[in-house]
């Protein structure tokens, strides 16, 4: 059984929907509108421009203004991993500070916690990073 079929969600929300993204603009080789990437990947038109402003600041997309305007990618898809890609739309990502007084023992778990997170992250962009986008898109039949 497929981890799809599951429904088993890896990463941050964007990550899903941005690795789409990539592997759609490489299979087509050409200028795409967030709006025909939206359209590919089924996510909505404004979500699309956000995480193709995350790849944007990352130098993964390339994005051209005007009429006939849109995202073509920066690098080739062999020079694209999956660690780029996670880096990217979880860098990116602001997220609210609560300043709640939990107290010192509360204080001391979060920074553990952190801690924790981090090297699991590390490990997770190292993985990921074993993966370029050719290698997905040689997975996967679509065009």
């Amino acid at each position: 059984m497929s981890t799809a079929n599951r429904g088993i969600h890896i990463g941050p929300p964007r990550f899903k929907i941005a690795v789409h993204s990539v592997v759609w603009l490489a299979k087509s080789n050409c200028v795409l509108s967030s709006a025909m990437i939206a359209s590919q990947v089924k996510s909505h038109a404004t979500f699309m421009r956000r995480v193709m402003q995350s790849l944007t600041i990352a130098g993964i997309v390339e994005s051209k203004g005007g009429r006939e305007g849109g995202y073509i990618l920066r690098k080739a898809p062999s020079l694209i991993t999956l660690g780029d890609i996670y880096y990217a739309v979880n860098t990116d990502i602001s997220e609210s500070d609560f300043d709640i007084d939990c107290g010192d023992a509360a204080k001391q778990l979060d920074l553990e916690l952190e801690k924790i997170l981090y090297e699991t992250e590390q490990h997770t962009i190292k993985y990921l990073s074993q993966f370029t986008i050719d290698d997905v898109a040689n997975r996967i039949d679509l065009l």
